[in-house]
């Protein structure tokens, strides 16, 4: 397939563009990617020029910007209208929903509580009506392999002794990059249609996370700071995801091991 992916210079994007198998053009707004085009999805027609100049087969929206609604959120109705017939891949996030003790199944919807979360539910809902075969994943933190996630970077800073805390009281499920990036591949090439949970098996919280990160690293988990901050439980029910993948979703405690 000839894919297109926004949002290539992130860690997701660049993860997907180590892809073999597909004929992939990567899309980036202001850092460049080699052999890329550059686009501001936040322009209805950039986005239309773009899609009918590379004229892909599927696209994996990967771009976003938390502070910016008009990225995270028009960003995606405008590739979504213009997509033309390819297969479309949204990554979501789980913060669409609020906290609560139980974990957040596909079927449920959105109930954000900060305006990034209400961003992507924004986008969620065009997504659905606009293009109602499109994937919609919906995923946690995202950790990598070679140091450039913001939770790695968060605990190198944090052990550097640089100002900061950890929150033992904000709970995720974490997903190594490469899992998801396979894991959407999957979904793009398949018949899933609608909501899907990308995220990993296991919760942790944030300060439990920065500690195997330390440890993978060969860093002291003892000088990462941390407070109970406010209770922020927000855990994705991938089971039925998981369920339709050959790949594996790993629980952080696997995907770091030292």
């Amino acid at each position: 397939m000839r894919l297109l992916v926004t949002g290539a210079a992130g860690l997701l994007g660049r993860e997907l563009l180590r892809t073999d198998g597909h004929e992939i053009v990567p899309a980036y707004h202001s850092q460049v990617v080699p052999g890329g085009v550059q686009l501001d999805v936040r322009r209805h027609d950039a986005v239309r020029d773009v899609i009918r100049s590379v004229r892909p087969d599927g696209i994996i929206h990967t771009a976003y910007k938390q502070d910016d609604w008009r990225t995270t959120a028009h960003g995606a109705v405008n590739v979504a209208a213009e997509a033309d017939g390819a297969r479309l891949v949204f990554v979501s996030s789980d913060a669409v929903f609020g906290p609560r003790e139980a974990p957040y199944t596909e079927h449920e919807l959105p109930c954000p509580i900060t305006p990034y979360g209400a961003a992507k539910a924004a986008a969620e809902t065009a997504i659905r009506a606009i293009s109602p075969d499109a994937v919609i994943a919906r995923t946690s933190l995202i950790v990598g392999s070679d140091g450039h996630s913001e939770e790695e970077q968060r605990v190198r800073r944090l052990a550097a002794g640089e100002p900061g805390v950890f929150y033992t009281g904000n709970i995720r499920c974490p997903v190594h990059v490469s899992d998801l990036a396979s894991a959407l591949l999957e979904l793009l090439v398949s018949d899933v249609i609608g909501v899907t949970h990308v995220a990993g098996p296991e919760a942790l919280s944030r300060f439990d996370l920065g500690r195997l990160i330390a440890l993978r690293d060969g860093l002291d988990p003892q000088t990462l700071p941390s407070v109970p901050g406010t209770p922020s439980n927000i855990r994705l029910d991938s089971r039925g995801t998981q369920d339709v993948l050959k790949t594996r979703l790993r629980p952080a405690s696997e995907f770091l091991l030292p």
